[in-house]
């Protein structure tokens, strides 16, 4: 079949992908980031996650998207990284620079003639703030929540089924987590407004949304990128406008790419590649990549 050309896009967002865990859909990403041509890049928090990083798993598919990014980086494309919570590590790297790659806690973007504020969002997390023990235990439950949602879904399937979302319904069923996630769209609305920022852009609460929030100061657009576990969702800027890309209704690009089936043997630690050389080989596609062109 003959693959359609990639969507030129002025601005995609991401975020909240979580490499390195068994819930992170890495071949959807993958999928979907073959199919994109964008000028601007951002990365907005939790690409990796260093938290439940595991030598010994992490896939080919993961290593494909770490790829794929490396290829935009190497393009005209702008990457910018934004530190999440999960990738926290990285925060001391700020300011880093390589090509049209960068590392950064935030991104401020005039999108035409309008300010655009970029955050992945942890730091409204009173969790975050106060008790990181028990946001990392959180994390390694909602991994452990992934893994056996994936298993139920799997014999719904075969039995004829539909998919179901464990963290979906516990979400959206507890006032507790329905209230958190308000109060963390309203915070970074009203801070936007009194900023004078036309569009405030998060990730870290998994729920992709885009809407206008007003107060008796101003008002302001509330973005969401959302997630690559549950939602796979993404932001896309294109002719003035912001859309909510949704992976599942995407008919095109699961029919245009083919899926890559991961089998044990491809974990890392489980087959005859280290660590030290397949990163080697992607430092090597790297350079071939930058002076190829």
């Amino acid at each position: 079949m003959k693959k359609s050309k990639r969507r030129k896009l002025d601005i995609a967002v991401i975020s909240d992908v979580h490499l390195g865990t068994f819930g992170c859909r890495a071949v959807e990403l993958h999928n979907y980031l073959k199919t994109i041509n964008p000028k601007i890049l951002i990365l907005n928090g939790d690409i990796i996650d260093i938290w439940q990083f595991n030598k010994r798993y992490f896939p080919k598919s993961h290593l494909k998207v770490i790829k794929q990014l490396m290829a935009f980086i190497t393009s005209d494309t702008k990457v910018y990284y934004i530190t999440g919570n999960h990738d926290e590590m990285l925060r001391r790297f700020k300011g880093f620079r390589l090509g049209s790659f960068e590392i950064v806690n935030k991104v401020v973007l005039d999108i035409d003639g309008k300010k655009g504020w970029f955050f992945h969002g942890d730091v409204f997390d009173v969790t975050m703030q106060h008790s990181k023990w028990l946001a990392k235990l959180g994390g390694i439950g909602y991994d452990f929540l992934i893994m056996l949602n994936t298993f139920v879904n799997w014999v719904s399937e075969t039995l004829g089924y539909s998919k179901l979302s464990f963290s979906k319904k516990i979400k959206n069923s507890v006032k507790g987590a329905i209230k958190f996630i308000n109060d963390f769209e309203n915070t970074a609305a009203d801070i936007a407004i009194d900023e004078n920022y036309h569009y405030v852009v998060c990730g870290h609460i998994h729920q992709p949304t885009i809407r206008e929030v007003n107060n008796e100061k101003g008002s302001t657009i509330y973005l969401n990128s959302g997630d690559w576990i549950e939602n796979l969702t993404a932001l896309e800027y294109t002719n003035q406008a912001w859309s909510l890309y949704e992976y599942e209704k995407d008919d095109l690009v699961k029919k245009e790419v083919d899926a890559i089936e991961v089998h044990e043997s491809e974990l890392i630690g489980n087959g005859a590649h280290s660590n030290t050389e397949i990163f080697n080989e992607l430092l090597q596609e790297f350079n071939i990549q930058k002076f190829s062109k």
